[in-house]
């Protein structure tokens, strides 16, 4: 039975997700949005120092809390603007997969973006109090909230700038102008159709891109804010994973943009020192549910390391326990391997729904302070549970708490693993 569904899997569905995940345009959008997350990860960071997780009346917090809105700047300029970068990543990333240059794509789709907003118009004595000329830009929308708008602007951009260039509708330098003032000249017509068109439609049709977009995805937003919701993305991960296919890969592509819009209404509210109004951003599985990476494998790895017996157990526990305390399982995964082992494909996929359960409900109760921060994901799991919670030093107890959940799960089935390894040891030896 299980032959016959792995054979189903490999040659229905393996090649499909495959071509799935490198599906170009979707390949654009998980490119450009990593692009941007240095700036997301660092940015983020400094909404903990504006709300430090040490003793109000400690000197240093004092000093921090005076001091908060200057301390954000660099946050807002980073985190909270993330679309803006996003954008030129994704349009950079299309126009290089269809071999157009790939500034001229980045810039084509950031000026599209911001052809979708509509400058506000404050009153005089507001603009002269605030040194303004008068108008201000949606800060909101240039944020996770504008992260879907910037995506259908980004591929539209380029996809004119493709259509021109395919058709040779441009204009065309000779070969002895320099290759980046030809780019320059090439990029006049797609450049003018951009910016007629969507500026003709924001400003001359009146559409609002923005509202439009956010009713469609609102209920897609809401409901990857479930626990059903992450159970699902759970299974499809590690179900993917088991028959060797890079879950997180086919899985985040999709599901990013929604992460990084939950996360970033999180911060927020954070820097506006209002409650966090969403659990299931993408930290909260990196911290609570991926610990040691997909599988939650970080007690496979212990259990391994420190209760083998069989010689193979062993020595592959001691060589992959220092990479799973820094959340890379790729070594668990084939070297056990996870791969189409009916043993451990239960507790790979089991393992992190669990865990994933336990810190739903105790952040749901707000014993564990929602995530607002991306830490590196590279990081032993209690530092980045605290970190990403802003300082939580509860959800670094509760990530040790899953960590032994996990060993928990993972203990019947490495025994039994255990057991065959060292029966084909010892039965190799008797031969």
């Amino acid at each position: 039975m299980l032959e016959k569904f792995t054979n189903f899997v490999e040659t229905k569905l393996s090649g499909p997700m495959d071509k799935l995940a490198n599906q170009r345009h979707l390949r654009a959008i998980r490119d450009g949005i990593i692009a941007a997350l240095p700036l997301i990860i660092i940015g983020s960071f400094f909404l903990i120092l504006a709300f430090p997780p040490l003793p109000a009346d400690w000197g240093i917090s004092e000093f921090l809390t005076a001091n908060a809105a200057t301390i954000l700047l660099p946050y807002r300029m980073t985190m909270y603007i993330m679309s803006l970068y996003a954008t030129f990543g994704i349009g950079a990333s299309l126009a290089k997969t269809y071999n157009l240059d790939v500034v001229s794509g980045g810039i084509l789709a950031t000026i599209a973006f911001l052809l979708t907003f509509i400058p506000v118009n404050i009153p005089a004595e507001a603009a002269e109090a605030a040194g303004t000329a008068g108008f201000v830009l949606p800060m909101a929308n240039l944020g996770g909230g504008g992260m879907f708008v910037g995506i259908i602007t980004s591929i539209l951009a380029v996809e004119i700038y493709r259509i021109t260039d395919k058709s040779k509708f441009k204009i065309t330098m000779p070969e002895q102008v320099p290759p980046a003032v030809a780019r320059s000249f090439e990029s006049l017509t797609p450049t003018l159709i951009v910016i007629l068109g969507m500026g003709s439609i924001t400003y001359f049709l009146g559409f609002d891109w923005h509202s439009a977009i956010a009713k469609v995805v609102s209920p897609l937003v809401s409901a990857a804010d479930s626990l059903p919701s992450v159970l699902l993305l759970i299974f499809m991960i590690t179900f993917f994973w088991v028959f060797g296919i890079h879950g997180v890969s086919i899985v985040g592509s999709l599901a990013r943009p929604v992460w990084l819009q939950l996360l970033e209404g999180n911060t927020t509210a954070q820097a506006a020192g209002e409650a966090l109004p969403h659990i299931a951003a993408e930290p909260f599985f990196q911290w609570f549910i991926w610990i040691g990476g997909s599988g939650c494998t970080i007690g496979l790895a212990i259990l391994l390391a420190f209760t083998a017996k069989s010689e193979y157990g062993s020595k592959l526990g001691k060589a992959i326990i220092m990479p799973s305390i820094f959340n890379i399982n790729e070594p668990v995964i084939f070297g056990v391997p996870i791969v189409l082992n009916p043993i451990m494909m239960i507790p790979f996929v089991g393992t992190p729904m669990i865990t994933g359960i336990i810190a739903w409900f105790v952040t749901k109760a707000g014993m564990v302070n929602p995530v607002t921060v991306t830490a590196p994901w590279t990081l032993p799991g209690p530092i980045g549970a605290f970190l990403a919670t802003g300082g939580d030093w509860r959800a670094a107890v509760l990530n040790l708490v899953l960590i032994v959940v996990s060993i928990i799960c993972y203990y019947p089935f490495v025994k039994i693993y255990d057991q065959n390894e060292l029966d084909k040891e010892t039965g190799a030896v008797a031969a």
